[in-house]
């Protein structure tokens, strides 16, 4: 018996899917496909709808995320109300920067012809993180990418 209710709960379930997905491509469709939709920007205004939708779910609690809107056990540990941020001191600031700088010097002549491969290696669509991966232990997080920003562009989110 629970066998046959759980083949025909599955069975509905697939099916509504279905529709949906089927919908969702009459929807395409009728934009002129998906570089008319693409054009009109359909599909960017469903994923920030859907997007809009779970937040309001987070939001309101109706969709718990344990860590993000769910609450603590009240019989549980007190949380401490006051938080202490650890600051770096001006030491460790100056140490830091006289290691990157140490790093940097150390490197001089081998970073170059690194970000230059690296740079190659994303223009030809190659494997960029194997070359990232040699990349690191000659050129600064800086370097690399400064380097990558000056290929691809730094992404700016339009709205």
């Amino acid at each position: 018996m629970l066998h046959f209710v759980l083949e025909t709960a599955i069975d509905e379930l697939t099916e509504l899917v279905e529709e949906a997905v089927l919908a969702e491509f009459e929807k395409i469709a009728e934009r002129g496909g998906v570089l008319g939709a693409m054009e009109t920007g359909y599909q960017r205004s469903k994923i920030q709808e859907e997007s809009m939708h779970y937040e309001m779910l987070k939001h309101t609690g109706e969709y718990p995320i344990v860590g993000v809107n769910t609450f603590r056990n009240p019989k549980g540990n007190a949380v401490s109300e006051h938080i202490e941020l650890a600051r770096s001191t001006e030491e460790e600031k100056q140490s830091q920067l006289k290691r990157l700088t140490d790093f940097q010097t150390t490197h001089a002549s081998a970073a170059p012809a690194m970000l230059a491969r690296l740079r190659q290696a994303v223009i030809d669509n190659g494997n960029v993180f194997e070359v990232l991966m040699d990349a690191v232990r000659v050129c600064s997080l800086g370097q690399i990418t400064s380097t990558l920003f000056e290929v691809g562009g730094q992404y700016r989110r339009s709205m």
